[in-house]
C-alpha cells in the first residue's frame, strides 16, 4: 500500500478557517469524520508528524468554505477582522454563531469587497456615510433625524399601505440604499438565531436581513440595523433584548429597537392616528381590526404597534403579552402552510436575486458586464445565477 501524503500546510490556518467558519474541534471532526484527538494533533504547531491527507484537506477546504490554496499560506489572513469585531462585545470575550451565520456575515463583508472594486473600475464616487448619533441621544430625535434624511414623510409612508408590507420594506430599503449602504437578505439563518446584522465602514457600510423573517419584522430589521450604522457599532441582532448579553450590548440593542421604532412609527404621527386618541390611556379594548389597521399604516407588525401603544401608556403590559402570544402562534401556523405550499410555487431566479443582493451590487455587475469589463460567466459565477437568467435580471433590477 501507498504511503499516505501529507498536506504540507501551516497548522494555524486549520485553526482560523475552523474558528472563522463557526465550528468547534468537536463539530469540525464529527463533520470530516474522524476524532477529535486528530484534529487537535493538526492543528498542534508542535506536532510536526500530524497532518491532514491531500484528500483529507480537500474536505477541510469544503467544510469551510474556503479555496485549497489557502492552506498553504504561512500564517493566517489579517484583511478580513469582521467576525473577530462583530463576535467580540463590550467588556466580554467572545460570541459563538453557528456556521451558517458566520458564513453570511463573510460572504456579506466579500460582497462589499467586490462592490468597492466594481465601483473603482467604473470610476464612480461612492458617498460616506455621514450619518450619526450616539446612545445618550434621544431615541425619538434620532428617529425623526432618520426620516429626514431618508425623505420620509407622512404623507408618502401612508402611499405605501399594502397587505404583507412589501411596498414599506422595498422602499424603506431603496432609500436606505441611496446614503452608500449596501443592503442583503439572506434565507440561511434561522430566524431563531438573528434578524439580521450590520457591518459599519465610513464607505459601503452594510446591512443584511433575515429573508425568513416576514415583510414587516424585515422592515424594522433594516432600520434597527441602520441605527446601528448611525452609532458605528457592528453587530448581530434578534430584535429581542437577551438579558444574558452583557449590559453595555444590551444598552445598544435596546437603542437600536427605540430608533427604530421612533423612525417607523412616529410619536405625534401615531397618536394622532383616528382610533388611538379615543382609547384614551391604558386601554384594552384594542380590537384586532384596530391593530391590523395601524400596522398597514405605518408597515409595521401588529406587536410592533402595540409595543408602541404601551411605550405611550396606551394599553397594558397584560394585553400586549397576550397578545404577542396569539401574534407567535398565527405566525407558526401561517409558516407551516408556506412550507407545504412552497413545492407549487415557481420561483423567479432574477427576482430573487435581486431580493437578496440588492440593486446597487447588480448594476455594478450589469455595468462592468455592458463596458466589456466582466465576462457573463463571470457574473453568473458572482451571483450563483445561471448564465440563462442574466438578462432577464436587468428588468428585474430595474434597469432596461
Amino acid at each position: 500500500m501507498a504511503a499516505r501524503v501529507k498536506a504540507l500546510i501551516t497548522p494555524a490556518l486549520i485553526t482560523w478557517a475552523r474558528d472563522t467558519a463557526g465550528f468547534s474541534i468537536a463539530e469540525a471532526a464529527d463533520k470530516l469524520d474522524i476524532d477529535t484527538a486528530t484534529l487537535t494533533a493538526w492543528e498542534d504547531p508542535n506536532d510536526g508528524d500530524a497532518a491532514p491527507s491531500i484528500p483529507q484537506l480537500r474536505k477541510l477546504a469544503g467544510l469551510f468554505k474556503r479555496p485549497l490554496a489557502i492552506f498553504y499560506l504561512p500564517e493566517p489572513p489579517t484583511k478580513f477582522q469582521v467576525m473577530r469585531d462583530l463576535r467580540r462585545l463590550p467588556g466580554t470575550g467572545f460570541r459563538h454563531y453557528s456556521p451558517a451565520l458566520q458564513m453570511e456575515i463573510r460572504a456579506a463583508a466579500e460582497r462589499r469587497e467586490l462592490a468597492l472594486d466594481l465601483a473603482a473600475e467604473l470610476d464612480e464616487e461612492i458617498p460616506k456615510f455621514s450619518l450619526k448619533a450616539e446612545l445618550k441621544e434621544d431615541a425619538e430625535s434620532v428617529g425623526h433625524r432618520i426620516r429626514a434624511a431618508l425623505g420620509v414623510t407622512d404623507d408618502l409612508q401612508r402611499n405605501w399601505r399594502d397587505a404583507d408590507g412589501r411596498t414599506g420594506f422595498n422602499a424603506w430599503r431603496s432609500r436606505i440604499e441611496a446614503t452608500g449602504t449596501l443592503v442583503f437578505q439572506s434565507a440561511a439563518i434561522d430566524s431563531e438565531e438573528a434578524s439580521g446584522f450590520a457591518i459599519f465602514h465610513d464607505t459601503s457600510p452594510v446591512i443584511s436581513v433575515n429573508r425568513k423573517d416576514a415583510l414587516t419584522r424585515r422592515t424594522f430589521s433594516l432600520l434597527h440595523e441602520f441605527a446601528h450604522l448611525m452609532i458605528h457599532v457592528s453587530g448581530v441582532s434578534d430584535l429581542e433584548t437577551d438579558a444574558k448579553r452583557p449590559p453595555e450590548d444590551q444598552a445598544i440593542e435596546v437603542f437600536c429597537n427605540q430608533v427604530a421604532a421612533a423612525a417607523l412609527m412616529p410619536k405625534d404621527t401615531l397618536l394622532a392616528e383616528p382610533g388611538v386618541a379615543q382609547q384614551g390611556m391604558r386601554s384594552e379594548a384594542w380590537t384586532d381590526a384596530q391593530i391590523g389597521d395601524l400596522a398597514r399604516r405605518f408597515n409595521v407588525s401588529r406587536e410592533a404597534i402595540l409595543r408602541r401603544l404601551l411605550t405611550f401608556d396606551r394599553t397594558t403590559n397584560a394585553f400586549y403579552t397576550r397578545k404577542r402570544g396569539q401574534y407567535i402562534a398565527e405566525h407558526q401556523a401561517q409558516r407551516a402552510r408556506q412550507r407545504e405550499q412552497v413545492k407549487d410555487i415557481r420561483r423567479n431566479m432574477p427576482q430573487e436575486t435581486v431580493s437578496h443582493f440588492g440593486k446597487p451590487l447588480i448594476r455594478m455587475l450589469l455595468n462592468n458586464y455592458w463596458q466589456d469589463r466582466m465576462t457573463l460567466s463571470a457574473v453568473s459565477g458572482y451571483l450563483g445565477l445561471k448564465v440563462k437568467h442574466i438578462p432577464k435580471l436587468a428588468k428585474a433590477a430595474g434597469l432596461r
